[in-house]
C-alpha cells in the first residue's frame, strides 16, 4: 500500500504507479481528500485513492 504518501502529494509532483509501469509518467493536477487526480503520459487524467494505490514519488536531474 502506499502509506500515508497521499497526504504530501502536491499538483506539479511526478509519480509513477509501480503496479502499473505502463501508465508512464505522472504530474499531479490535485489532491482533495486523498483522491488524487493524476494525469499520466500513457493513461491520460485518472482520479486514484491515494490510499489504496501505490504512488512512488520521481525526482528528475
Amino acid at each position: 500500500m502506499a502509506g500515508d504518501l497521499s497526504s504530501i502529494l502536491e499538483p506539479g509532483m511526478l509519480v509513477r504507479c509501480p503496479d502499473q509501469p505502463d501508465w508512464g509518467l505522472g504530474q499531479v493536477q490535485s489532491n482533495v481528500g486523498g483522491r488524487v487526480t493524476i494525469n499520466f503520459e500513457n493513461a491520460g487524467k485518472l482520479v486514484l485513492d491515494g490510499a489504496r494505490v501505490a504512488l512512488e514519488l520521481v525526482f528528475l536531474d
